[in-house]
């Protein structure tokens, strides 16, 4: 654990990736075996389970300090992170401990099943007899949110300058549903096995957004276009009559999409495909509100696979007859992609996978090929229309890249969706903004029941302000604020902000009936006072026609 939380320490007091790179390769150079498998999981979101409630913490962390409980949640609200306050108000220890990080983490899963008052003593055992910073990592994994600022790409870069494996394989290596407790990091990392590729995804190869114009590219010839559309990225795999579905955040989803074993039979083994999962009710593209109601289920019923059907919109092939083709130029991989497609819509001959089309749930997406970079902003401006959030550019010559890297794929979303509302509450932030309001709350104007104007909340966002901003505000709020509950501040109803987001639905889940994606504050409307800001009408205006 020392080791670790010296690592930890390094990471979290630089920002200069190729300090970040060296100090992770110097820890995989000396740390033993098990410990660097519990790092590559810890640092790739595979955390064991929270085995204590952050109640609990917060209350078991005030009793070991010897102070109240409402000072302890008052200094939390400052310091704006658990493990962090947990450190700091418990008395430094004068000793530290020998134990691995692997004992660690296994005492961790094995306190789960634990009584309370054996999972209070083995807290209080362990904060007296740890320094402030291996404390604080010691509660980071015990609360399950382990953020440093690491990237998983950087963890792979290290990995690869300490094993001397090319970065590409580990990344592929490192993919998959492998289990730190059953798994060792000869079997991980050092030895080739070909029985665990079987179910295993590829990396996934993500774009960049266009930082001028797109005519900067260059030739317009030498690109694809297709749109971007607003799902679930994923990859559906066939292999040994297999069916694997992975989520790009690496969670294997096949059991959430059933509709997806159609594929078995009639997709042939040895194929990988990347594309987009979206939602499909009643024939047409609906919207990510409606994948919400798929997402998270744990047992997705009949009347919810009849009600939000999927599909998978097929965009790229990474294997085929079971090679890799990823390093094929991205034109080739299209014709095989476009073969397999038509292959699956003729009705085939053989009994086992005689059905229609319609009952196979792979669609694909177009490529587009365009004579100017005018047409092509004038099918970017079409995308709410057909239910996308913009265009992706791609070079034809293009290889399947791991990570995300500027030259070949670019995406070119539409301007955003806009309204103006009124700040309406206030809360802490977090990491370096903990000491200011920086998260809040808005709400636009409705008619009640009396006809009068009332204020509902439909949103919240945390970025787009300066640093000045912010201070600004923050001042401002501690100066007018109406009512405390816990973090939270209702303020004076005055400040007007210009509020972006990409898309824009129906809602059940929320109070003002409407959800909006990715919101954020564009700008601060000093110019317009409160009874300018929108109502919920104009914010209902902006719902596409298909909703």
């Amino acid at each position: 654990m020392k080791n670790f939380a010296l690592l930890i320490k390094t990471l979290d007091s630089t920002n200069k990736t190729t300090v970040k790179v060296q100090a992770l390769t110097d820890y995989f150079l000396k740390a033993n075996d098990e410990d660097k498998v519990w790092t590559i999981a810890v640092l790739s979101h595979r955390r064991p389970p929270r085995p204590v409630n952050t109640t609990l913490l917060r209350t078991w962390a005030s009793e070991s300090a010897n102070i109240p409980l409402w000072l302890f949640e008052e200094s939390y609200h400052i310091v704006g992170d658990l493990a962090e306050t947990i450190a700091l108000v418990i008395p430094a220890a004068d000793q530290s401990s020998d134990k691995s990080l692997t004992t660690f983490l296994q005492e961790m899963i094995a306190l789960k099943k634990k009584t309370d008052e054996d999972k209070k003593a083995y807290l209080y055992k362990n904060w007296e007899m740890l320094n402030y910073y291996e404390r604080f990592v010691f509660t980071k994994l015990i609360t399950g949110g382990f953020r440093i600022g690491v990237s998983q790409k950087l963890m792979t870069r290290a990995l690869a300058k300490a094993t001397e494996i090319d970065e590409d394989i580990l990344a592929y290596k490192l993919m998959g549903n492998w289990d730190p407790n059953t798994i060792s990091f000869q079997q991980l990392v050092l030895e080739e096995n070909e029985s665990d590729y079987l179910s295993k995804p590829y990396p996934f190869y993500l774009a960049y957004a266009i930082e001028g114009e797109a005519a900067d590219l260059g030739d317009i010839n030498d690109w694809f276009a297709e749109h971007k559309w607003d799902g679930i990225r994923s990859q559906v795999i066939l292999r040994n009559d297999d069916l694997f579905v992975w989520s790009r955040g690496e969670e294997l989803v096949t059991d959430k999409y059933p509709e997806f074993e159609k594929f078995v039979g009639i997709i042939p083994n040895g194929t990988v495909i990347d594309g987009e999962i979206l939602p499909f009710p009643n024939e047409t593209i609906g919207t990510f509100n409606d994948l919400q109601t798929r997402i998270g289920r744990k047992n997705v019923t009949p009347a919810l696979l009849k009600k939000v059907p999927v599909i998978l919109k097929a965009y790229d092939i990474l294997e085929w007859e079971g090679e890799d083709i990823r390093k094929s130029p991205f034109i080739e991989r299209r014709e095989i992609l476009e073969k397999l497609f038509k292959d699956v819509a003729e009705d085939s001959r053989s009994e086992a996978t005689e059905r229609s089309r319609n009952d196979i749930p792979l669609h694909q997406s177009e490529t587009m090929h365009f004579n100017s970079w005018d047409e092509l902003a004038q099918e970017r401006d079409r995308a709410r229309e057909m239910h996308s959030e913009g265009l992706m550019l791609k070079r034809k010559d293009s290889p399947y890249l791991v990570g995300r890297k500027k030259g070949d794929w670019w995406k070119w979303k539409v301007d955003p969706l806009t309204i103006d509302a009124v700040l309406t509450y206030a809360m802490r932030g977090h990491g370096r903004r903990s000491n200011l309001f920086t998260d809040y709350t808005f709400a636009l104007w409705k008619d009640n029941e009396e006809g009068e104007k009332e204020l509902v909340t439909f949103a919240k966002a945390y970025s787009g302000l300066t640093d000045a901003e912010f201070r600004k505000l923050d001042a401002w709020i501690k100066k007018n604020t109406l009512e405390r509950f816990g973090p939270v501040r209702s303020v004076t109803p005055h400040h007007v902000f210009e509020i972006a987001f990409e898309g824009i639905a129906l809602s059940k889940r929320h109070k003002s009936g409407i959800a909006t994606r990715f919101p954020r504050m564009l700008r601060w409307r000093k110019d317009k006072n409160i009874h300018e800001a929108n109502t919920l009408e104009d914010l209902k205006g902006l719902i596409p026609s298909h909703e």
